[in-house]
């Protein structure tokens, strides 16, 4: 029996990142082109990417719809942190996303989850 998943989620949260890159709007948005690309996915439109917020809670937000789902990640430049979700129902390398990630914005630990999403209708 073939296990069938709705969708595929990638968790990265990415800690000691080069303030400059992740505070660059041009390198974000260059991520996340080749982001797209890299997993196979296809782009609905251009990306969202806002800087907003105060204190520990500023930096840019990134939101990418793809035809299966969505990417999108916030940038936390007080802490040099990123975290970032991709779902999709297409299935992709979740290693391609976290060498992206350290190749862009040069993180220097990764903590990572891959889950497999399917809803299931509980019968009591």
């Amino acid at each position: 029996m073939t296990e069938r998943y709705w969708g595929y989620h990638a968790i990265v949260d990415a800690a000691g990142c080069d303030i400059e890159k992740m505070t660059s709007y041009d390198n974000i948005y260059n991520f996340n082109k080749q982001l797209v690309n890299d997993i196979d996915m296809v782009a609905y439109g251009e990306p969202q990417i806002v800087n907003f917020g105060a204190g520990n809670k500023e930096g840019y937000s990134l939101v990418q719809l793809i035809e299966t789902s969505n990417i999108c990640a916030h940038f936390a430049n007080q802490d040099r942190e990123i975290y970032l979700d991709v779902f999709s129902c297409k299935p992709f390398d979740e290693r391609i996303v976290e060498d992206l990630i350290v190749k862009y914005f040069d993180a220097k630990s990764l903590r990572r989850a891959f889950l497999k999403r399917q809803a299931t209708l509980e019968t009591n």
